[in-house]
C-alpha cells in the first residue's frame, strides 16, 4: 500500500463558525482570521494505492460553481486536483474507488463536472470509478434539514446516483484489507472515517470530526455541528483511543499541518509530533 498526499486547493471561511462557541481570542492564535474574520482552510485529499485500487478520499470543491457562488469562500493558490494527480503520475481515469467521508459540497465538490462549455449536463469526473457513501447519509443529504441544505448541492451528489456508481458501505468495517471504516454523527449523519493501516501505524483521515490541529480540544466543536454534544463524545472516544495506540492524524482542512500524532498532556490530549504522510 501506499498513501499520497492530494491537495485540491485552499479557501476561507468564518473563524467564528469553525470554532464554535469557543472566543476569538483563542482559536486566533492557532488560526489568525483576515480582517473579515475569514480563515485559510486547506481541502486535503488522500490517494490510496492497494492492490489494484486507486482509491481517492474526498475531492474538494471542484469548479463548476458559477462565480457568485465562489466569491463566498475566497478560492486561493495555485493547488488542484489535477495538479495533485499529475505530481503522483496518475490521472482521473486511474482511480477505481471514490470514497465520500460525508456529502457537503467542500468534501465532493470535485466529483462531478460539466460535459462541456454550455454547462447543459453533468458527469462523474471519475467515470472508471465507484463511488461510496452509506445509505443513512445519503437519505440524510438528498433529503437536507434547514441547518444543513446550503451544504448538500444537488448538482454534487444526485448525477452519482444518476451514473449508476453510487454504492454504499453501511456499517463499520474492514472495508479493504487494511482499511477500517468508522462511522459518527456528530457535524452530519454517519460520517465515514477511513482508518487505514500503513506502515507499521494507524492513519486517522480525520475529515470534519477534527479539521485542523486547532480542533484537538475537546470542546472545540464547529459551530456546522448538527449535534455538537454527540461529537464532544466522539472527539473524546477516538482521540483517546488514538493516543492510546499512537494512531496518526490526516487533517483535511489544517491549512499549514498535515498530519501529527498525539500526547497526554495536564490540558488534555494535544499534537505531539508533526509530520507529513511522505515521511511515514
Amino acid at each position: 500500500m501506499k498513501l499520497y498526499t492530494v491537495n485540491s486547493g485552499n479557501f476561507k471561511l468564518d473563524g467564528g463558525a469553525m470554532f464554535g462557541v469557543v472566543p476569538k481570542s483563542v482559536w486566533n492564535k492557532t488560526n489568525p482570521a483576515d480582517e473579515n474574520n475569514m480563515c485559510n482552510w486547506a481541502m486535503r485529499c488522500l490517494l490510496v494505492e492497494t492492490d489494484n485500487r486507486l482509491i481517492l478520499i474526498d475531492n474538494g470543491l471542484g469548479d463548476k460553481q458559477n462565480e457568485k457562488f465562489f466569491a463566498y469562500y475566497y478560492l486561493h493558490g495555485n493547488d488542484s486536483l489535477e495538479k495533485s494527480f499529475a505530481k503522483h503520475g496518475f490521472t482521473f481515469n486511474d482511480v477505481t474507488d471514490v470514497f465520500l467521508t460525508h456529502l457537503h459540497f467542500d468534501h465532493c465538490g470535485g466529483s462531478i463536472k460539466w460535459t462541456d462549455s454550455s454547462k447543459t449536463k453533468l458527469e462523474p469526473v471519475f467515470k472508471n470509478a465507484k463511488y461510496w457513501s452509506n445509505s443513512k447519509h445519503w437519505d440524510w443529504a438528498t433529503n437536507p434539514n434547514p441547518r444543513e441544505k446550503a451544504s448538500f448541492l444537488k448538482e454534487n451528489i444526485m448525477p452519482i446516483k444518476e451514473s449508476g456508481q453510487l454504492n454504499f458501505i453501511d456499517k463499520e468495517c474492514e472495508w479493504l484489507p487494511g482499511f477500517e471504516v468508522l462511522l459518527v454523527n456528530g457535524h452530519t449523519e454517519s460520517m465515514m472515517l477511513p482508518l487505514i493501516t500503513y506502515k507499521g501505524t494507524k492513519v486517522l483521515f480525520c475529515a470534519d470530526l477534527v479539521p485542523s490541529v486547532g480542533h484537538l480540544p475537546i470542546p472545540y466543536v464547529m459551530g456546522y455541528d448538527v449535534r455538537p454534544l454527540e461529537t464532544l463524545k466522539e472527539k473524546e472516544r477516538i482521540l483517546q483511543n488514538a493516543v492510546t495506540n499512537n494512531w496518526t492524524l490526516f487533517f483535511e482542512h489544517d491549512s499549514v499541518n498535515e498530519c501529527c500524532n498525539l500526547t497526554n498532556t495536564e490540558r488534555g490530549i494535544r499534537a505531539k509530533d508533526m509530520i507529513k504522510i511522505s515521511e511515514l
